[in-house]
């Protein structure tokens, strides 16, 4: 994961700083990206302790305006929508047809100015694949939708110290914010949208600001100790959390149910796509699981390797590494619903040789700080 220095990729606004912080940078989703800064353990370690940022500015960020807005938006996605008030915050699923899943998403919602408002994350990935669907199905409503994605930069600030640092910086009061909620609020003096939100199973906030905001805010966040992460230490942590991958453990032939998402899943709901699948799919049961694997030694099972059972291979990795904090090779894996309870022993296969490994409960790891 040398450096780049393909002209193709894009850049954030952040570029420059990682740059001068001397981080090793690897292509990603159609961009230059950090993957590592003073070590991936040291980070990993620095966020489960104290804290860490992210430079996310590489996700697709897009606001919606409109009066049917929620009306709108539930059909669209699973989750019920419904019950959100302004600066709540609900992670949900597209879905195409068959219930696959086309992206995870972060739906926030901003409430009513004239206008119900809300601003939806996705994954960078499948920022132009999405932004074509949701358009698609907005063409005869009156939702307007504004694409902020290249406009807007985005820190991920987490840890159990990220409360405390980023009320350092803001001139308003953060401490009554809990999980899933957003607001508006003042960082060195500009306007911020800030969400107590992540991708790392610890406590802290997504903050999303014009470019010029951001890099003195990361200045700001340097000066108090946080520590810069890469791409390496959120996929480690992410991992922990048992938090799924777009592009590994959830894609367009996985429904939410498949996958240990079925709590995204209300069928109650009158209409949304996909319903009739999930429907037959929640009466008729899953065929295959999303398990946590623990491997009995060091051995690392990655992405793409086949899991075993009685000689036979039953599934597949999805992402596996040794995992800093639990100390352990832990993996997630697709497997036949009969092979996936608890303490079922099964194998991966690692270069041409089958090592033993656990189903174990996720997630594997559990921050006390929050």
């Amino acid at each position: 994961m040398a450096n780049s220095q393909s002209s193709d990729l894009l850049r954030t606004p952040l570029f420059d700083l990682a740059q001068e912080q001397k981080a090793r940078f690897t292509a990603f989703s159609g961009w230059e990206m950090p993957v590592q800064y003073s070590g991936l353990k040291l980070e990993h370690q620095a966020v489960r302790a104290e804290a860490g940022m992210f430079d996310i500015s590489h996700m697709g960020k897009f606001a919606f305006v409109g009066d049917s807005l929620i009306d709108t938006w539930q059909t669209l996605v699973p989750t019920d929508l419904s019950r959100l008030r302004a600066g709540q915050a609900l992670y949900t699923v597209l879905l195409n047809d068959q219930g696959g899943i086309i992206d995870d998403i972060i739906f926030y919602y901003q409430g009513e100015r004239e206008r119900q408002q809300a601003i939806v994350i996705v994954n960078a990935g499948t920022t132009d694949k999405d932004k074509a669907w949701i358009l698609s199905h907005l063409k005869n409503s009156s939702v307007e939708m504004e694409d902020l994605s290249q406009q807007q930069a985005l820190i991920a600030l987490q840890g159990p110290k990220a409360a405390k640092i980023l009320q350092s910086l803001a001139e308003e009061d953060i401490s009554t914010m809990t999980v899933f909620t957003h607001r508006t609020v003042t960082i060195n003096g500009s306007t911020a949208f800030v969400a107590r939100t992540g991708y790392t199973g610890e406590d802290g906030f997504e903050i999303m600001l014009d470019p010029d905001a951001a890099k003195q805010l990361w200045q700001s966040l340097l000066e108090a100790g946080v520590v810069p992460c890469g791409l390496g230490a959120r996929d480690t942590l992410r991992l922990e959390a048992a938090m799924s991958l777009y592009g590994q453990e959830i894609d367009e032939t996985i429904t939410p149910l498949e996958a240990g998402l079925g709590w995204l899943v209300n069928l109650d709901k009158e209409n949304f796509i996909g319903k009739e699948v999930l429907k037959k799919q929640k009466q008729q049961g899953v065929k295959r699981r999303l398990v946590g694997l623990e491997m009995s030694g060091r051995h690392i099972a990655r992405h793409g390797y086949r899991v075993m059972f009685e000689g036979e291979a039953v599934g597949e990795v999805t992402s596996g590494t040794l995992a800093p904090t639990v100390g352990k090779a832990i993996a997630l894996a697709y497997v036949p619903k009969s092979l996936s309870k608890v303490g079922q022993t099964l194998e991966v296969e690692i270069r041409g040789k089958a090592y033993p490994a656990t189903v174990v409960k996720k997630p594997f790891y559990r921050s006390p700080h929050r």
